[in-house]
């Protein structure tokens, strides 16, 4: 997968600057210990998709792990429409984050606010039309606190993720404790069963995706069922396609599951979801 650069401005706390002027703190817990909440927007004409879905999921995670969100959300996405503007990015992805900087014996962060506020843009990464996965187990624990967060402490899914790339992988199909299928490392799973469109629900240890809640939507009004259950391995055997989603890659084929399953890839199913999620997206472009 080829890697793309930050754009060259970035959004701290209540100010553009340069990416390469950017100063925090070396004390801050968020830093130190992985301790924030972030989410990944798509850009589309200029505007976030989905801000107030993804603004409640960063709060509702924020409140779990005890983080002061001293920010409105008016504010934070007139702060994503002009750095967009300024980065001239119409068209990409954003990258939201809050940091701690308070908290813990190792904590010095003089004359910072309680939470940092980092905004980045970027292009969007170049996805291949066929996705190659491999499944990796024990890799989510469905059972614990905080799982299904979207936190700064994510070096297992990226460390994972960096792994399977290194093996010819695009990403990772990781099962739970329980030996269930469980998501990606930066994606939903969902598997096509005739006209029932399969995934597993969030008590798996999933996280909430924003584009799996809108094919919550599409999916229906498509035509299919949309059905939340538990799923294991063995599930993979009668699928007729099997797809992934995330902000990034919207909805995208998967072609293979080492160790033993190939799907057709874009499915015809695949595909026509894709499109019912692109009229979506062009139907609900609007402000918070």
């Amino acid at each position: 997968m080829p890697i793309n650069k930050m754009d060259s401005l970035i959004y701290h706390n209540n100010r553009i600057v340069p990416l390469a002027e950017a100063r925090l703190s070396p004390g801050q817990m968020g830093l130190l210990m992985g301790w924030g909440v972030f989410t990944t927007l798509r850009i589309y004409q200029g505007v976030p998709f989905a801000f107030d879905r993804h603004w409640a999921r960063m709060a509702h995670d924020a409140e779990r792990l005890g983080i002061t969100l001293d920010y409105q959300q008016n504010a934070v996405w007139d702060a994503i429409v002009k750095l967009a503007a300024a980065n001239k990015r119409p068209e990409g992805a954003a990258r939201l984050s809050f940091i701690k900087n308070q908290g813990g014996m190792w904590a010095d962060a003089p004359g910072c606010p309680p939470t940092d506020l980092l905004i980045f843009t970027r292009e969007l990464t170049v996805w291949p039309a066929s996705h190659k996965l491999v499944l990796v187990p024990n890799a989510i624990f469905s059972g614990g606190k905080l799982a299904g967060a979207k936190m700064l402490s994510w070096v297992q899914n990226a460390g994972t993720l960096e792994r399977v790339h290194g093996e010819g992988f695009d990403d990772a199909l990781l099962l739970n404790e329980h030996g269930n299928l469980a998501e990606c490392t930066s994606a939903n799973v969902f598997l096509v069963r005739g006209r029932q469109i399969l995934t597993p629900p969030l008590a798996s240890g999933c996280l909430p995706g924003i584009t799996r809640d809108t094919l919550s939507k599409v999916v229906p009004a498509a035509g299919y069922t949309f059905v939340e259950q538990d799923l294991t391995p063995s599930d993979l055997d009668s699928a007729d396609e099997v797809f992934i989603s995330s902000t990034t890659r919207e909805v995208a084929g998967v072609g293979s599951i080492k160790p033993k399953w190939n799907y057709p890839a874009p499915g015809k199913v695949t595909v026509e979801l894709e499109a019912a999620f692109q009229d979506y997206v062009k139907g609900h472009l609007h402000t918070v």
